[in-house]
């Protein structure tokens, strides 16, 4: 059913577009998603910063985490929902202004709760961004969906490794005030994303003039729609939680084991990161080519025995193996979005958000809970409970083959 204001539903715009891969619109994607992530990152840079600033408790740093975590978690599928019912060609756009809004907000901040006010308005940014941005790649791949949702996320994950350089090269020197040459980039982000929405816009116009193109329905059971979607989130739980022990701990888990150089610890983290950010574009296309299902097989299961390993080596291969895990556990992501948007059809951006919000939120939690655990044993032991995650992976085999179900 169409919504009242006449705009087909968005997945008869992803059926119309399924002919040829657009790569200009996936390329702006994934550099806005850079933007976009980049201005997220610099949230926990600024912490020594606004701690200093206003006599702030470690609680309340919590809570200027949670404050950013709940507003960019739960708006995601809320923002789907509404927008695979009434497409809004120009959301995207209208999205990075809270983020501008936030930006400038927090470089002038005054009292901690205009941080929390900054915090949130940044959160709904990333909320709107995340679904609305997957489905115009979705829309853009030309029946490479994949392919597209790889391209769409390794520009956030270059993002996420690149606000934290620019924190040290711009904020920690010269002050807080300084965010607000960040809304420069907002605006950038925002230049490209309404360039994103006339296309997005074009599309609905197309889809308009066709009648052929309907929505297309699951024809699996019920039962089985909701047992895979748990077992997806499941999924993403372990990947995840795994992957925040080695984001937030690695560097103290090296120094407080091998003894390294605070400097050297970098080195072997942003090698991780490099290596994640590989594995995040080599997923997509091979799940085009072998199956989803293969892929979060190969992903998740694939990284165990190097995770169960990796507590009982030496300096050399805890650097080789990590490298190893972060290229396979990281090529998860698309094929599971991918997979959970066919076992649902019509439901794009409802399960984008619902997959963005949960990946961002249990990610941020499960940091949380193991530095508590780590303060109260030890950081080793936090890797040692942490390599079993993988193991979940086994679960991967009560997933239905959606290759043979088409």
């Amino acid at each position: 059913m169409k919504s009242f204001d006449q705009s087909p539903p968005a997945e008869s715009v992803a059926a119309v577009s399924a002919s040829q891969t657009v790569f200009p619109i996936l390329l702006a994607l994934s550099f806005s998603h850079l933007l976009n992530d980049t201005m997220q990152s610099l949230i926990p840079s600024i912490y020594p910063m606004v701690k200093e600033s206003f006599h702030l408790s470690f609680s309340q740093i919590g809570l200027i985490t949670f404050t950013f975590q709940v507003s960019a978690s739960i708006f995601q599928p809320l923002v789907g929902s509404f927008t695979d019912k009434r497409p809004q060609p120009y959301a995207l756009a209208v999205g990075m202004c809270f983020t501008l809004l936030g930006l400038v907000l927090m470089s002038v901040a005054d009292h901690f709760n205009i941080v929390l006010l900054s915090v949130g308005l940044i959160g709904i940014g990333s909320a709107v961004f995340h679904p609305e941005a997957s489905r115009v790649a979705r829309m853009a791949s030309g029946g490479k969906h994949g392919m597209a949702q790889s391209l769409f996320q390794v520009g956030g994950n270059a993002g996420s490794s690149l606000g934290p350089l620019l924190a040290a090269l711009i904020l920690l020197p010269y002050g807080r005030f300084q965010v607000i040459w960040f809304s420069l980039v907002a605006l950038l982000a925002i230049l490209i994303l309404s360039w994103v929405g006339g296309w997005y816009k074009q599309k609905l116009g197309t889809v308009v003039s066709k009648s052929g193109a309907v929505a297309q329905e699951s024809t699996l059971p019920k039962g089985t729609i909701v047992l895979s979607i748990g077992i997806l989130l499941l999924l993403i739980f372990s990947k995840y939680i795994y992957m925040a022990s080695i984001s937030s701990y690695f560097t103290f888990y090296l120094i407080d084991k091998f003894g390294v150089s605070i400097q050297s610890s970098q080195i072997y983290l942003f090698a991780f990161l490099f290596a994640v950010a590989a594995g995040t574009f080599i997923g997509g296309p091979v799940g085009d080519r072998i199956g989803r299902k293969y892929v979060i097989w190969i992903s998740i299961l694939g990284a165990a025995p190097f995770a169960l390993l990796l507590p009982y080596v030496d300096l050399f291969w805890t650097g080789v193996l990590s490298c190893i895990i972060g290229l396979i556990l990281s090529s998860a992501f698309s094929a599971i979005l991918v997979y959970a948007q066919e076992l649902i059809p019509g439901k794009v951006g409802m399960i984008a958000g619902l997959f963005f919000g949960f990946a961002f939120g249990i990610g941020g939690i499960g940091s949380a809970l193991l530095g508590t655990l780590a303060d109260k044993t030890s950081i080793e032991h936090v890797f040692w409970i942490c390599s079993f995650l993988p193991l979940i992976g086994l679960l991967t085999g009560f997933l239905p083959n959606l290759e043979k179900k088409r």
